[in-house]
């Protein structure tokens, strides 16, 4: 979250909106908060009780809405184009330059939406299975389709993927996302009515379904809502999906910091 925030806000970006539980609100606010970071900071709450009216938490549901549900919840706060990542992920500073840049070219437009993509075989743990968003694009480097794929393992072939139907492979190469989107606004007030089509639907037949920003992104695309570019960038991700995945994390932050990719100290 850290190096995030550093790396967005010496690429441009100039406000953070941290998508949240109320229960532990107080604890984050004390130390993610505006006087540390240097820029104007806003908090959102995303709770199981966050629906539209009409609806309610179907009985036995504890797993979060997803994604894209959080999305929902900084609608307004947000008024602008704007990136969205998740906090525990390492995404690269090239990665919010690309964006940045891309980001100040979608000012007073609709349905301008991109996604810095990585190669999958740098994205793999070596510890378990992962969720990852495939994705296949046109010439012009345009979004043709994304697919939340939720069980991707290292093989000896190099990588594959577990559905209801068996395994599948996949090739190390394939582009795909980590959740570093960028939007105009409009993709809140479309969210919100794909949302109450997700409650009405998949949230009617299974207690974990889930909302997920790819599953509308999808949508919009094959609706004719909206374009995405996939941008690209020598950004490397990384990030801490199991606890032995520390380590690796550890040392990789720990020879950008002795490269002077940043400070010992960020704030």
């Amino acid at each position: 979250l850290d190096y995030s925030i550093f790396d967005a806000k010496r690429a441009g970006f100039g406000k953070v909106v941290f998508v949240i539980r109320k229960d532990f609100a107080e604890a984050f606010q004390s130390i993610n908060n505006s006087e540390r970071f240097g820029l104007p900071v806003d908090y959102v709450y995303q709770g199981l009780d966050s629906l539209p009216d009409g609806f309610s938490v179907p009985e036995g549901r504890v797993k979060p809405w997803g994604t894209c549900h959080a999305l929902l919840m900084a609608k307004d706060a947000i008024n602008e184009p704007f990136a969205a990542i998740n906090a525990d992920d390492f995404y690269g500073k090239e990665a919010y330059e690309v964006m940045a840049k891309h980001l100040t070219e979608c000012y007073g437009k609709t349905g301008a939406y991109s996604m810095v993509a990585y190669e999958l075989k740098n994205t793999l743990s070596d510890f378990g299975s992962v969720s990852r968003g495939v994705c296949t694009q046109d010439e012009n480097h345009y979004l043709k389709t994304i697919v939340e794929r939720t069980s991707i393992v290292k093989t000896e072939q190099g990588a594959a993927y577990s559905d209801e139907s068996g395994s599948h492979p996949l090739d190390l190469n394939t582009l795909v996302s980590m959740n570093f989107f960028g939007f105009t606004p409009d993709f809140f007030d479309y969210s919100e009515k794909g949302f109450v089509e997700f409650l009405k639907g998949p949230a009617q037949t299974s207690i974990k379904a889930e909302f997920f920003i790819p599953l509308m992104v999808n949508k919009a695309i094959n609706e004719g809502h909206a374009k995405l570019k996939v941008l690209s960038s020598d950004a490397v991700w990384f990030g801490v999906t199991y606890k032995e995945d520390k380590p690796d994390v550890m040392r990789k932050i720990r020879t950008l910091t002795d490269n002077g990719k940043y400070p010992n100290k960020l704030w």
